[in-house]
């Protein structure tokens, strides 16, 4: 559960952080541009103490889907973004390989031992 708290913080903080870099208005602001740099590097913290909980794969995929998801509604509500059709379908795609990659399973092999789901090596290995 905390793996996932972490990295719905990470989703967060870069949402804000590539919020900023819009408003920084190519690093001529200060303060958008101060707030963008302070909200990625804890964007890259809390990825990383997610990692110390879910696999990379899992956590790379659905930060960046759930993140490219938010900034293009974010997008659309605050910069007077488009949003055509084929985009709303891009997006919904992004969704479902998120929700795949999800079903895929989330559990690193020491989750998995200490549920007694996976033997360890020993028993794993075949008779020979």
């Amino acid at each position: 559960m905390i793996g996932w708290i972490f990295l719905a913080l990470a989703i967060g903080f870069e949402v804000a952080a590539a919020t900023c870099m819009k408003l920084s208005e190519g690093l001529t602001r200060v303060w958008p541009s101060v707030l963008m740099a302070v909200f990625y590097i804890l964007c890259f913290l809390a990825m990383i103490k997610s990692l110390e909980y879910l696999q990379i794969g899992v956590v790379y995929a659905i930060w960046a889907g759930i993140g490219t998801a938010a900034i293009a509604v974010i997008g659309v509500m605050m910069f007077d973004d488009t949003m055509p059709w084929i985009k709303i379908l891009g997006i919904g795609l992004i969704i479902c390989g998120v929700a795949l990659v999800n079903l895929g399973g989330t559990h690193t092999p020491e989750d998995l031992a200490q549920m007694n789901l996976v033997p360890d090596g020993d028993d794993a290995r075949a008779d020979t």
